[in-house]
């Protein structure tokens, strides 16, 4: 009956939202500060990009967006991307639907079709989000977001967002729930470069590359705010 409840169109669309107005409370009555200072200053020539996130650590990411820097979330489909959904749309984002994981359900989860969607909205001119991660395997970058940079000829642009008052979950992911009244921190990490002609060798050499400025971006962030970053799959 729980599970039921919890699938409703209804139930999904008033958790979204409280989600999104949580979200808000919590960056409107924090201080946050970016690094480097001009967030994407060094970056700027490089737009559209492909910007990479951990799974849980993510949930502020949408603030960091500037003026004129628009992107589109990729949100996987299952209940819990219903919900993260319409908290992306309320907070003014666009979407993609479909998430990774293992190939032998890859076709229902919606991600050749995912892909494609990405790779377009690059072309347009409009850069996109995605979890570097795949779900289950927190804190370990796959070969999802290296393929997407191969194939778009866009660079891979690693954020982090981290607040001093928070709570760690025991969840997979390590989820973290910012909590209001924090100082908080928006970095933006090395860009990784991936060729169109990348074979195998090279794709995973990016894709470690990807992983170790992702977990370099999160450290960054959490030391400014005077907290220890701990990894998912520590």
């Amino acid at each position: 009956m729980i599970k039921r409840i919890g699938q409703s169109g209804f139930v999904q669309k008033a958790l979204g939202e409280g989600l999104a107005g949580w979200l808000k409370f919590v960056h409107g009555t924090s201080r946050f500060a970016d690094h480097p200072a001009d967030l994407y200053g060094p970056i700027r020539d490089q737009y559209p990009y492909i910007v990479a996130m951990w799974h849980g650590q993510h949930f502020l990411v949408p603030f960091m967006r500037r003026e004129g820097h628009e992107f589109r979330i990729l949100i996987s489909r299952h209940g819990d991307g219903e919900i993260n959904a319409v908290a992306v749309t309320r907070l003014g984002l666009g979407l993609v639907r479909g998430s990774g994981g293992r190939a032998a359900r890859q076709h229902y989860k919606g991600g050749p079709a995912a892909l494609r969607e990405l790779i377009a909205t690059l072309k347009a001119g409009q850069s996109v989000g995605v979890t570097a991660d795949v779900p289950r395997v927190g804190g370990i970058a796959g070969l999802g977001i290296v393929t997407l940079a191969r194939l778009s000829g866009r660079p891979i642009v690693p954020v982090a967002v981290a607040t001093s008052n928070m709570i760690r979950l025991s969840s997979w992911d390590r989820a973290v729930i910012n909590l209001p009244f924090s100082r908080g921190a928006f970095v933006v990490g090395d860009l990784v470069h991936v060729p169109g002609d990348a074979d195998a060798a090279l794709m995973e050499a990016k894709r470690v590359e990807v992983q170790a400025a992702l977990d370099a971006a999160h450290r960054t962030a959490y030391a400014m705010v005077g907290r220890r970053f701990v990894k998912a799959a520590a």
